[in-house]
């Protein structure tokens, strides 16, 4: 019972990222994405506004607006066409069934020129046409998760002509009639929603093969009859559900730990999760960098990263296109509370080749919460921020608007219970990434 119970967990742990990536993939295509109305696969929808606490997306991004598609390259490839955007910030990411980042197109990967980009899924052999660039993708269902920059609160209808001219479509455009296999449908006999859980994982391992390296791992797993052809799950032997159940709870509380605990350097409380996103060793496609600082090799410790990072951020990028710091605690160690007032200074601004940002969440849902002002993140795109003669700027961190006109200008509101904050810097420069420019604590005022 013991050693089905650690497999169950560890399993969990394993399988949750893609449990829950394909879970959101499907309820966006019905759904939507908070600002973002849903669509079918193989189809861009567009945010016209930025996320708000409306949107029930785990750290869902505040600074840009958003495009988003499911794709599903069962019925064959797909031309993906950006224009040019004139210097513009703006991000594609290509994200795998499995959450690994394959492929990057955008302003630090590829530029901001027009470009058309062939996206072809596995055992694909035909022609790429000319000037187009092929990203193969590992498995048959991904995300293309887009990001776009306005310039000024008043920019957005210049990102929305822009976001109607990337343009995605089956290739050959003769072939717009293909069949789409879509997502492996469950067991419907399997009514205990943790059983559930595994019943998804089983069809989807089988569906969407991971890595060749990973594939002796997930074999590991047949006892458990995540291999099986057909369920076991509608009417499971009691000593497998006992361990499945107590498997899950096991490794959700594992993710949890891991997604509050995460190993890695620290600055004056910030948690620096530049290397959050590394766990993809095998699929580098366009955009992206394959530096041994960039490649978390040891499989294990990849897998639990994973977890984590699809429980705080899923659809989040690798650190060089947008670096993410958090933190938990004061510059005393205690935990930060909306009953307490603080101030963040930066004597100097962070180093990026793009833009900064300082987003509030509540915990522990990671969601942004609703203020007076209507304010969710702050930055060096924020409008009437006041510095000192020094050029610092310093943050005010508070329930309530400070009475003072200077802290008010500079004020992130806060939710009322226990909160975290996140640091996104955009394109960051070596200095963030080295440790050379050290990131300011948040100290406490009253």
């Amino acid at each position: 019972m013991s050693d089905l119970r650690a497999l169950a967990a560890e399993a969990y742990v394993y399988g949750y990222p893609m449990v829950f990536n394909l879970d959101q993939a499907d309820r966006f295509t019905h759904a939507g994405l908070g600002l973002v109305p849903p669509a079918p696969f193989n189809t861009l929808s567009h945010s016209a506004e930025r996320a708000g606490p409306w949107d029930s997306f785990a750290g869902v991004n505040n600074d840009t607006v958003h495009s988003v598609a499911q794709l599903d390259l069962s019925g064959g490839p797909l031309l993906l066409t950006v224009p040019d955007t004139g210097g513009r910030y703006y991000v594609l990411r290509l994200v795998d069934a499995w959450t690994n980042n394959f492929a990057y197109v955008g302003r630090r990967a590829t530029g901001t020129a027009a470009g058309r980009y062939l996206l072809t899924g596995p055992g694909w052999s035909g022609e790429v046409p000319a000037g187009t660039t092929r990203i193969a993708c590992p498995t048959a269902v991904a995300s293309l998760v887009g990001r776009w920059a306005p310039e000024d609160p008043g920019d957005l209808a210049a990102t929305a002509a822009l976001q109607r001219a990337t343009r995605l479509e089956p290739y050959p455009s003769g072939d717009r009639a293909a069949p789409l296999a879509g997502l492996p449908l469950s067991d419907p006999d399997v009514t205990d929603g943790t059983l559930m859980f595994f019943e998804k994982l089983r069809v989807r391992m089988a569906a969407f093969p991971p890595a060749p390296v990973d594939a002796a791992h997930q074999r590991r797993f047949a006892p458990l009859g995540l291999l099986a052809p057909s369920s076991p799950y509608p009417a499971p032997e009691p000593e497998l559900a006992d361990a499945l159940r107590e498997g899950f709870t096991e490794g959700r509380e594992r993710v949890e730990y891991a997604a509050t605990h995460a190993e890695g350097p620290e600055q004056n409380g910030w948690r620096l999760a530049y290397h959050a996103f590394d766990y993809n060793a095998d699929f580098f496609g366009t955009g992206v960098l394959t530096g041994p600082e960039w490649t978390v090799t040891d499989r294990d410790a990849a897998r639990l990263l994973r977890a984590a990072a699809a429980r705080t951020d899923l659809w989040g990028g690798h650190g060089y296109e947008a670096t993410y710091a958090m933190v938990w605690n004061d510059a005393d160690g205690e935990p930060l509370e909306g009953s307490h007032t603080y101030t963040l200074r930066f004597e100097q601004p962070p180093p990026v080749d793009a833009f900064w940002s300082l987003t509030m969440y509540d915990l522990p849902e990671y969601h942004l919460v609703g203020n007076p002002l209507d304010r969710y993140a702050i930055g060096d795109r924020t409008p009437g921020l006041r510095r000192a003669a020094d050029g610092s700027l310093t943050l005010h961190l508070r329930t309530r608007r400070p009475e003072d006109e200077e802290a008010a200008a500079n004020w992130l509101p806060t939710p009322p219970g226990r909160f975290r904050p996140v640091l996104r810097l955009y394109q960051p420069r070596p200095a963030l990434l080295d440790g050379g420019y050290v990131l300011p604590a948040i100290r406490r005022t009253d």
